[in-house]
């Protein structure tokens, strides 16, 4: 197994690309989510997209062309997928979700899947909740407590409604106000040494979160 496939996407593989010279955030991922209700109305999981800025991907597709042909298919991806997906586990999978103020537990990703185009790679994965939720307001945050990955919603539609969604449900989306620098780094850069102390229960990523709120009827 190449070390890329044994390592995580979000430990061993970006700390190769970590540099005492490079302030935090190292990656950069843009991000849509679905979230997808059931025949009653009830929210059961997060299909997930994540797009990584160009020159992460160029690092992770090394050596994935297996036929040679210069292109990169989802089945020659899909080992990546798999490894990558299943290691986020331990990042609570950078994701919060609220069902009226009440945290949401997930269950074990699946369905994944990685595409290549426009020279970044693309995860898809559904995150389910352990129980369906009731809730007339959602709140989804998705970002790095620890700021090594910056997590950005895309421009326009990046959250949708799946499924029997109740009618009538608005979606309102805030961004931060120093999502490309943040205040405390304006007034005095952080060191290295600073954000090696961050760990996953650590709440410094959540300055730079994008929220979205789902209000229904």
């Amino acid at each position: 197994m190449i070390p890329r496939l044994a390592s995580s996407l979000f430990a061993a593989a970006f700390a190769l690309l970590a540099s005492p010279a490079i302030a935090h955030p190292h990656v950069w991922v843009t991000a849509k989510a679905e979230l997808l209700y059931d025949s009653e109305g009830r929210v059961t999981g997060i299909r997930h997209a994540w797009t990584f800025d160009k020159g992460y991907s160029a690092f992770m597709t090394q050596g994935l062309d297996r036929n040679g042909d210069g292109k990169l298919t989802p089945d020659e991806l899909q080992d990546l997928a798999k490894e990558n997906t299943e290691s986020l586990s331990e990042f609570a999978y950078f994701t919060v979700l609220k069902g009226n103020g009440r945290k949401q537990d997930f269950d074990s990703p699946r369905d994944y899947s990685m595409t290549y185009g426009e020279e970044a790679l693309t995860l898809v994965y559904l995150l389910p909740l352990k129980a369906p939720a009731a809730a007339k307001t959602l709140s989804l945050e998705v970002y790095d407590p620890t700021y090594f990955v910056s997590f950005g919603l895309a421009e326009g539609n990046a959250v949708a409604l799946a499924g029997a969604a109740p009618q009538g449900c608005a979606i309102n989306i805030t961004r931060p106000k120093n999502a490309d620098q943040p205040a405390q780094a304006q007034a005095q850069p952080l060191s290295e040494a600073f954000f090696e102390t961050l760990t996953a229960a650590s709440t410094y990523g959540v300055e730079f979160a994008n929220k979205a709120i789902v209000a229904c009827p």
